[in-house]
């Protein structure tokens, strides 16, 4: 028999991760998908993405119009409550068998809160994982709790979510299913590329991806470091938009100053997975905050300067040069990344992150696994003696957000 599965999208990044997951499920003979599209993915603002999902071939069942035309932390904040109003009559209605979510997003607090009032349960991606600067970190280790099976990027994310005393049988290490975008899909070729962006790309090209650091009350405090670095390079600049948070539309704008200064810089709304993943095979570098330039640019592999504390905490290679929100600490990072010497010491590098195999993992055991009480009921892990001792207190310095 098959067995509802209900997906939800709130953004194009999340879109990226889940586009061949979709597909499996999609496909999947035991599988009826219900694709539904909340948030971001439905405003003009950020480029309308949910066309690009029609245009993939995937059907949207469901939209939520839910996102405030807001830019600060309040707006925030009411959009879960109205995502979760729309959510909880669509999912009612729907009545799934399985709610898969993925990643960190702060728009997933709400169909998880709902799931858990309809029992509902819930399969997570991307759990386990570290980004201790932004609000992200706890929407995650939040999510995790609130699911019944767990698909992990790497054995450190898998080893993460069992010391919060999820049962074994539940998690799975799978690796990062954005991968799958070089190992399954057609990628342009630069001059094809040049062609769909409506810009040449210049052999110096830096792709900047960079959001808001949403832990901090002052979600662009270390945007200035990053903008004065950018502003005294002659290298073409290539944006890619920022998520929906607190403080996107003044970090917007000074992107869009910042081309409008520089001939052949753009800013781009809406790059689709095989764009985005064909332009990370042509730049030199990428410049930011992303877990992008975390989780999937060794693949290429490609060098990328992290800047500040945005993704302080998450597992990386070796083609991740972190770099202090300073400016000249951030122009010395690019300098290293643009070192033909260290683009050579990449060779070979090996993503901590998967393989690309993914997506077919994560459908295979969605359409085979218990569901019901037999998965609604977690059983609690016995706590091993040692967690009754007074834990090491950690020696690392931590900037408080201020």
């Amino acid at each position: 028999m098959q067995r509802t599965i209900a997906v939800v999208t709130t953004s194009r990044a999340d879109y990226s991760h889940l586009h061949w997951v979709l597909r499996e499920l999609q496909d999947h003979p035991r599988v009826d998908l219900r694709l539904i599209a909340v948030g971001a993915q439905l405003a003009e603002e950020f480029g309308r993405a949910v066309e690009e999902i029609e245009r993939d071939g995937l059907r949207v069942h469901e939209t939520i119009e839910c996102l405030l035309s807001s830019d600060s932390d309040v707006g925030m904040a009411k959009t879960i409550g109205v995502a979760t109003l729309g959510l909880a009559d669509t999912l009612a209605r729907i009545r799934p068998d399985l709610l898969l979510l993925i990643a960190d997003r702060y728009e997933l607090l709400a169909p998880a809160s709902v799931a858990l009032a309809l029992r509902v349960p819930i399969a997570h991606i991307e759990g386990g994982e570290v980004s201790e600067g932004a609000i992200d970190d706890a929407v995650r280790n939040a999510l995790t709790k609130m699911s019944h099976l767990h698909f992990v990027p790497t054995e450190t994310a898998r080893r993460r979510v069992l010391a919060m005393g999820e049962e074994s049988w539940r998690v799975h290490r799978v690796g990062a299913p954005s991968i799958d975008h070089l190992r399954r899909s057609e990628l342009h070729g630069r001059e094809e590329l040049e062609r769909t962006l409506g810009v040449g790309i210049t052999d110096g090209s830096l792709l900047v991806a960079y959001h808001p650091v949403t832990i901090a009350r002052d979600t662009l405090r270390e945007t200035d470091a990053l903008f004065d670095a950018l502003e005294r390079l002659d290298e073409q600049v290539l944006f890619s938009f920022p998520n929906a948070d607190a403080g996107s539309r003044r970090l917007i704008a000074r992107a869009e100053t910042l081309c409008r200064s520089r001939s052949g810089s753009r800013l781009f709304v809406n790059l689709n997975p095989r764009r985005y993943w064909s332009l990370l095979r042509e730049v030199r570098a990428m410049v930011g905050n992303s877990s992008s330039g975390i989780m999937e640019t060794a693949s290429i592999p490609l060098p990328t300067v992290n800047v500040g504390m945005r993704q302080q905490g998450r597992e990386r290679a070796a083609n991740v040069i972190d770099v202090p929100a300073l400016s000249e600490a951030i122009l010395e990072g690019i300098r290293r990344a643009s070192d033909p010497g260290f683009r050579k010491e990449l060779r070979g590098l090996v993503n901590p992150y998967g393989d690309g195999t993914a997506s077919r993992r994560i459908a295979e055991t969605l359409a085979g696994s218990p569901l019901g009480e037999e998965l609604l009921l977690k059983r609690a892990v016995p706590i091993p003696p040692e967690a009754d001792q007074e834990p090491a207190r950690s020696t690392r310095p931590c900037e408080p957000p201020t």
